[in-house]
């Protein structure tokens, strides 16, 4: 039975109040942002996020570095970074680096707080392809980083060289042949990173038979800059001492057909080739070293 003391109209009135003016909700402590992998950004402040594990370049350009943190401090962020959530997301809220280390690096630098993040759920393995890619993709990293990206995927997720190709858009002959760059001595390695010599330098003294001699000859590049070809040559003197010898005595000059076909396949496979033609026959003759030589020799045969 209704209360007679009570107006209808004041009744109405305290309602209409508070359909306006909804009681508020006790604030509750933030807790860490756990992003929707919808592809769209976030800001995600600086310090919860974590380098990326699987970064396969170890150097920075610094004055580039600082470039970007100029234009980062005019401009923003144009482009997102790439993370994921860390192992322990709920605990601490924390993120883990995918792709951007040199936007996140530059804007700490440009005194930023935040960065725009595209969270995605990656397992290990595509985390670490990610990182590669977006690496091989922008040209950054020297022939040796290369060497050491593609010898993780091998090592640490059990791949196929046939598997990191596919996955990196490389052909199977690349693979082994950034990976063969492992053999060379630890110094020649350093001068290859420093950009002393070339992947090309690298790959015609890995036909060379053992370390002492692959440092001797690098020494000998680098202090007279030679080029790839007269490397090459370099290479084939110290492997064939004879034939300068043998040069000095009068001989019928062999075809340059043959003899450019030779280069070619020198070049090609990285390995010692000889062809042996008389008038139109003889036989192929390719040395190698090694289980990824004779894959890389069968894969270019398949082409």
């Amino acid at each position: 039975m209704a209360n007679p003391l009570i107006d209808p109209k004041r009744r109405a009135l305290g309602k209409g109040l508070e359909s306006l003016l909804p009681a508020r909700k006790p604030v509750e402590a933030p807790a860490p942002v756990a992003a929707e992998p919808t592809g769209q950004p976030l800001e995600i402040p600086l310090d919860k996020i974590d380098r990326n594990p699987f970064q396969t370049r170890t150097t920075f350009n610094e004055e580039k570095l600082a470039e970007l943190a100029e234009s980062i401090k005019a401009s923003g962020v144009v482009q997102p970074i790439v993370v994921r959530e860390g192992e322990k997301f709920k605990e601490d809220g924390r993120y883990t680096l995918i792709t951007g280390e040199r936007r996140l690096l530059a804007s700490r630098k440009a005194g930023k707080t935040t960065i725009p993040s595209i969270v995605r759920e990656v397992s290990n393995v595509q985390a670490m392809e990610m990182t590669i890619v977006e690496n091989l993709q922008r040209a950054d990293l020297n022939p040796i980083e290369q060497a050491h990206a593609f010898s993780r995927l091998a090592r640490e997720f059990h791949m196929t060289q046939e598997q990191m190709a596919e996955r990196t858009g490389k052909d199977r002959a690349s693979v082994s042949n950034f990976l063969r760059l492992l053999k060379l001595p630890e110094s020649v390695q350093v001068l290859v990173s420093a950009g002393e010599l070339t992947f090309g330098h690298a790959r015609a003294l890995l036909a060379l038979p053992d370390a002492e001699a692959i440092e001797q000859a690098a020494r000998k590049v680098t202090a007279l800059h030679l080029s790839v070809r007269s490397t090459e040559n370099l290479v084939q003197n110290l492997l064939n001492p004879e034939n300068r010898k043998v040069e000095a005595k009068p001989a019928v000059a062999p075809d340059p057909n043959v003899k450019d076909a030779e280069d070619q396949l020198r070049r090609s496979l990285g390995l010692k080739v000889t062809i042996e033609d008389k008038k139109g026959k003889g036989k192929v003759i390719i040395e190698y070293s090694g289980v990824d030589d004779f894959d890389a020799i069968l894969t270019a045969l398949r082409k």
